[in-house]
């Protein structure tokens, strides 16, 4: 499935999810800011899930590192490399900046919102949990899924980060949802700029299926190209 598919399916199908998740966002950024401790549904999750002990706490540090700089590095790069091999050069840009903007929005959105955990540290939106709900989303996508699996993808991956992230303490659980909320609101706006952008940059360097010319593979029938 190529980037603009992506663009398109997100346009039609989710951007009803996006606005919501957005007006979450800022909803819970209005209602958290200059905290620096838990809410009530914080601290109800946070009996249940923080502190975890061995080996749940191996588990929670290995799925943090997925969000952290070098395995998120590393998760990206293995997938933009799978798309260049299936010669779906927009795919690829998709994979970077759909996770790459959600990321960026948290942390633009931290210091407005001004919440606080741990001495201080900046906490909502968390940036983790919305790496890898993006990142999931994309792939989701991007396996041509429909809205449904879309949304199972996100739920899925958003999920374990924010389990991961309120067992180690690193963020409040509605920190999570704040970051889980972000990737569903920016990734449809990535992948409606990437189809427009790269589509029309690879309209004018080269014929479909070229490295230039878009995400159909040389020999691919064009009434097949969405």
């Amino acid at each position: 499935m190529s980037a603009a598919t992506a663009r398109v399916r997100m346009g039609s199908s989710s951007s009803g999810v996006a606005a919501l998740a957005a007006f979450v966002v800022l909803g819970l950024g209005v209602l958290y800011a200059g905290e620096g401790g838990p809410g009530g549904p914080d601290t109800w999750v946070q009996g249940g899930v923080d502190g975890v002990g061995t080996p749940w706490r191996q588990v929670a540090l290995g799925v943090d590192f997925l969000g952290e700089p070098v395995g998120a590095a590393a998760l990206v790069a293995a997938l933009v490399a799978a798309c260049l091999l299936r010669r779906r050069p927009r795919a690829a840009v998709l994979v970077v900046v759909g996770p790459g903007a959600a990321v960026l929005v948290t942390k633009l959105l931290k210091p407005l919102v001004g919440r606080t955990i741990h001495d201080g540290h900046l906490s909502f939106p968390s940036g983790h949990t919305a790496f890898l709900t993006a990142l999931a989303v994309v792939v989701a996508l991007l396996a041509a899924a429909g809205p449904v699996v879309v949304l199972g993808a996100a739920l899925v991956a958003g999920a374990a980060m924010g389990w991961a992230q309120v067992a180690l303490g690193a963020h409040y659980p509605t920190d999570t949802v704040g970051g889980w909320c972000t990737a569903l609101a920016v990734v449809p706006v990535a992948a409606w700029l990437v189809g427009r952008v790269v589509g029309q940059e690879a309209g004018r360097g080269g014929p479909p299926g070229s490295p230039a010319g878009g995400d159909r593979p040389a020999g691919e029938p064009a009434d097949r190209r969405t």
